[in-house]
């Protein structure tokens, strides 16, 4: 069920399903649209979760202004979680959601219990053919085309890309000017980021999955991410940048962990 929350003078939408004792917090990475959207499509690849956990999954504020940096994204989203009373959270981030996780373990660690952070990195560059770089621009543009064929050459294996390539030029073909400026926002905001310091400050057990064929971040930013961590790390072979959408076991790992097992260092 998507709902709204109210705190701090913003506004923060999210989707709350399942019935467990435990409290799963999702944290997305960057999307053209709001992954709310696709609630159906999340419910239904979370379902081994619902007996376990109640999960959240929470989007950006709703209004952001022209400047909206990771560490506020993070500073927010407690806020949202705080505004709920949600305490002892499982907490999970993919791409720019797990930067802005970095930030939620390090500023509040009371408030993580177990953390796992899917195709990120403590650290982002924007060198001229960086990935939020070209989006930014394709944005800019208006092209939403060609934005969104990049979104799936890049995030996604090109089997995978290919099997999924017309039904998501399909579902972005309504894309508002609203949505491309919120975008470019998002996307701006991970320029510089660095939790690198904030690092040591996450008292919580790590666990960091990613690809190894990576063409977002490159499978080196979650291996450095983890060894900065000290954590564990699992990094598949041939999956994309989401891998977290297209390895068929990604989430059992999740839940392995979550339980106290699995998780070994790859």
């Amino acid at each position: 069920m998507i709902q709204c929350v109210k705190t701090n003078g913003f506004e923060m939408e999210y989707l709350q399903f399942g019935r467990g004792k435990k409290t799963l917090v999702i944290i997305p990475g960057l999307s053209i649209k709001s992954v709310l959207l696709s609630a159906d499509a999340i419910e239904s690849a979370y379902a081994s979760f619902t007996e376990e956990f109640t999960v959240y999954l929470f989007d950006r504020r709703k209004e952001t202004g022209g400047r909206y940096k990771i560490k506020q994204m993070a500073y927010d989203t407690i806020a949202a979680i705080n505004a709920l009373g949600l305490k002892n959270i499982y907490l999970f981030g993919t791409s720019q959601g797990g930067m802005i996780c970095q930030f939620i373990a390090a500023l509040e660690p009371q408030l993580v219990k177990k953390m796992i952070l899917g195709s990120t990195s403590c650290s982002v560059k924007f060198s001229k053919d960086a990935a939020p770089v070209l989006w930014i621009d394709y944005a800019k543009k208006g092209d939403v085309p060609a934005l969104v064929n990049s979104f799936v050459d890049l995030c996604y294996s090109k089997a995978t890309a290919d099997a999924c390539r017309a039904a998501v030029l399909e579902a972005h073909k309504d894309v508002t000017p609203e949505e491309l400026r919120k975008f470019i926002v998002l996307a701006k905001g991970t320029k510089g980021f660095s939790s690198v310091r904030a690092l040591k400050k996450i008292k919580c057990p790590v666990f960091v999955i990613g690809s190894k064929a990576d063409k977002v971040l490159g499978g080196g930013a979650s291996e450095m991410l983890a060894e900065k961590l000290g954590c564990k790390l699992f990094m598949y072979e041939n999956f994309g940048h989401a891998v977290y959408d297209e390895a068929p076991d990604y989430k059992q790992k999740m839940l392995e962990f979550f339980s106290g097992e699995g998780g070994e260092q790859d």
